[in-house]
């Protein structure tokens, strides 16, 4: 059985439990090198730049719900990996999309009413944090 520990997202540590011991168990995770999370209700989305043994980057998109049980509560993760040559093909399907539900189905709805101010954190180095963040999807 896996128990969450409050800090174990942060950590990458679970702990396990097997015949009555409980233990730590690291996951192995490759380095993570830029995250961001948007918290949305119940879910939380994050987005996080990794690294592979050869220097090459990757994105990881993760939706985590929590859910509540008997005795407590889990996460359910859904995760992508989106890897460096679909970077550009994955943004303009996406813009595509959102501006078509946004122009074409609800054109009646405005959407800043959903903005709360900061529903999103980064964990970045401090120069790449203080820089002016566009709105539009892209990457360069």
């Amino acid at each position: 059985m896996l128990y969450l520990t409050p800090n174990c997202f942060k950590k990458r540590v679970f702990l396990t439990k097997t015949k009555g011991i409980v233990e730590e168990k690291k996951v192995n995770e490759r380095q993570e090198i830029f995250s961001e999370r948007v918290r949305a209700g119940k879910r939380t989305y994050f987005f996080d730049v990794k690294a592979t043994r050869s220097n090459d980057y990757y994105l990881t998109i993760t939706e985590s719900k929590r859910r509540y049980k008997d005795d407590g509560y889990t996460y359910e993760k859904h995760k992508i990996f989106l890897y460096k040559e679909d970077f550009d093909k994955f943004v303009a399907a996406l813009n595509s999309t959102v501006n078509h539900v946004k122009e074409e189905l609800l054109p009646e709805v405005d959407f800043s009413q959903f903005d709360r101010g900061n529903n999103h954190q980064s964990k970045a180095p401090k120069q790449e944090a203080q820089s002016g963040i566009d709105s539009e999807l892209k990457w360069e």
